[in-house]
């Protein structure tokens, strides 16, 4: 695998497709864009959807690029679901809000734009120069510094040239809405009877009176940051979940976006840090010691559970523990693949857990495991296991037997007082149960909005839903009979692409970005793990090797799957003068939907880092 210097004379270049979206344009004042619009400016594509950890964390990696380079650069999200739900324009209307997007998107539901860029994954970051033409191309996170030593030469090359426009972008905010709470994640019942909220997109804890309703206080500055403090000064970044420790006195928040675990002192209102740096995790970092040295990434929810508080490390589809007696992190289950494998904590595959909730004995930890849309458990002795959920590609509204119910993205679980399970069941609009004595899936109530957690009232018997998109807590009387559902079952809809039986050539393309190498100090520095649904899909060619290429052999008497790649990269400064040259990760999961095909094609080329301009 060679590197790529600036030296190289670039490829021949690509004319930029059009952009096309059925569903508009969003965060430009109701105004259409082509591509025409934006001669004269440095396009970023980043193909996302709202539900992919890694496109939020995109988000967050090309805030400074944005801000830096406003004059010049216009980044354009076009949003291409993968859920049902994520293609319904107003839940991407909610979303830019949510995540704070501050830049153009493309609502793009039926997935044109995506095919005529031939994106295979979430995240793709799509560069396109000054005069129209496509010059790089990145799958996967840890590209914005590549990108933005792109966007350097790009200006100095089209400033040179005459052809580089400079002025304010398309992007215009849309009008803020006066709401107690904005898209609210989690809650927790306080020992006082009040509730405790996470204002996620408001970067704030917001304590409610019992009512629900009535605003006691605010912990947090509103601002976007990370600070400890006094409650007026402290700063968030799009907390989530929250859990009692110090028998009742604090409570710890999964800081989200800060990659952090933080304490909120009850009496005093005071923040301060338990766990992480505030940098997230990437592949070679520690995976246990001092909980303040330590990277972290995502942690979406928290529960303590055996003494310890479990983190649902959403951003490597992992559980985590943080002991406060020792003050350490450690990784408790998971490989960091994606998917849905049980067994051992240490074999397990998640995908993006979400919520977690410890059943009224004490002896499970109930997981919302949201991209497999699967209700999973972790027993005592940290085995893991699915019971109801079938991988990354089925999905809908489904009750019955647990075996073929089916969930859709649910973001919270909440133990029931009988032993059975509440669950957020977020993109089918849904609180549903899941009774482990019978097997069987409800529904309990519909029409909610979004719901992402819920918090049961023991006396009453009362449960309180957070209606996320509808920016509330709903109280509900929990029914003695199940709301009747229509079933509804979907896969996710994406072109399948024909290879043909037998060998298939699966060759990963990488190249360093300009001015890097691959760093083989260590040994070497890439890493391909290869698996199917169904696995007998694969005859030979699964498992994880370093090469980023690999011949695997597929099954002719199985007629259709998905083969799942994830491929790392690690590059850094090519400078012999820099002692300590800056390194950077690159890593990427695919999902590829694959019919065989007699004709069908004898290679697959997947983009990790693609060519740039040079």
């Amino acid at each position: 695998m060679n590197d790529v210097s600036s030296a190289q004379p670039r490829r021949a270049r690509v004319r930029a497709p059009e952009l096309i979206g059925k569903g508009g344009w969003l965060n430009t004042g109701d105004q259409q864009y082509t591509l025409a619009d934006l001669r004269g400016r440095i396009v970023v594509l980043d193909f996302w959807t709202f539900c992919c950890i890694n496109c939020l964390h995109v988000l967050d990696e090309l805030r400074e690029l944005e801000e830096k380079h406003r004059d010049t650069v216009v980044i354009i999200g076009v949003h291409s679901p993968k859920f049902v739900h994520e293609a319904e324009h107003q839940a991407v209307v909610d979303a830019v809000e949510r995540y704070g997007v501050e830049h153009p998107v493309l609502d793009d539901p039926e997935l044109a734009t995506w095919k005529q860029y031939a994106v295979r994954a979430w995240p793709t970051l799509v560069v396109i120069d000054p005069e129209g033409y496509v010059v790089a191309q990145h799958a996967g996170e840890g590209h914005a510094h590549a990108i933005a030593k792109l966007v350097e030469e790009l200006e100095a090359e089209h400033e040179a040239k005459g052809t580089l426009r400079r002025g304010d972008g398309p992007y215009v905010p849309p009008e803020p809405v006066a709401t107690d709470l904005r898209f609210p994640g989690k809650a927790l019942l306080l020992p006082s009877g009040n509730f405790l909220v996470s204002d996620t997109t408001r970067h704030q804890l917001v304590e409610l009176a019992a009512d629900g309703e009535s605003v006691g206080r605010r912990i947090g500055s509103g601002e976007r940051g990370f600070a400890d403090g006094p409650a007026e000064a402290a700063a968030f970044s799009e907390p989530q979940g929250l859990a009692l420790i110090d028998d009742g006195a604090a409570v710890v928040v999964a800081d989200t976006v800060n990659h952090a675990l933080r304490r909120l002192d009850l009496a005093t209102g005071a923040v301060t840090t338990l766990a992480g740096t505030g940098r997230q995790w990437w592949q070679g970092s520690p995976t246990s010691g001092p909980a303040r040295e330590v990277d972290l990434s995502s942690p979406w929810d928290v529960a303590v559970f055996g003494g310890k508080v479990w983190i649902a490390m959403a951003g490597v589809h992992q559980l985590w523990t943080y002991d406060p007696a020792d003050e350490a992190v450690a990784v408790a289950a998971g490989t960091t693949n994606e998917g849905l494998v049980d067994g051992p904590g240490a074999e397990a595959w998640f995908a993006q857990p979400s919520g977690l909730a410890v059943s009224v004995d004490g002896e499970r930890l109930w997981l919302a495991d949201s991209e497999t849309s699967a209700l999973r458990w972790v027993d005592r002795d940290d085995s893991v296991h699915t019971a109801v959920g079938t991988g990354l590609f089925d999905f809908g509204h489904r009750d019955g037997a647990a075996e073929q119910a089916l969930f859709q993205h649910p973001l919270g679980v909440t133990a029931l007082p009988d032993g059975s399970v509440a669950v957020s069941d977020t993109y089918n609009h849904a609180l549903r149960r899941y009774d482990p004595a019978t097997g069987e899936v409800t529904t309990l109530a519909t029409d909610l909005r979004e719901p992402s957690d819920a918090v049961l009232l023991a006396e009453s018997g009362d449960i309180v839903v957070v209606e996320s998109a509808r920016h509330r807590l709903t109280r509900l009387r929990l029914p003695e009979e199940a709301v009747r559902v229509e079933s509804v079952a979907h896969r996710t809809q994406r072109a399948a692409t024909e290879v043909a039986p037998g060998k298939l050539q699966l060759d990963v393309i990488f190249q360093a970005p300009a001015g890097q190498k691959l760093d083989t100090r260590y040994g070497p520095s890439t890493r391909l793990l290869v698996s199917s649904t169904p696995p007998e899909l694969l005859l030979a060619g699964d498992g994880a090797g370093t090469d980023l290429e690999r011949v695997l052999e597929l099954n002719p008497s199985v007629a259709e799957g998905v083969l799942h790649v994830s491929a790392m990269a690690a590059s850094c400064d090519d400078d012999p003068a820099n002692e300590y040259p800056a390194c950077h990760v690159h890593q990427q999961d695919w999902g590829v939907p694959v019919r065989l095909a007699a004709g069908g094609v004898g290679r697959l080329p997947l983009v990790l880092a693609g060519m740039d301009a040079g």
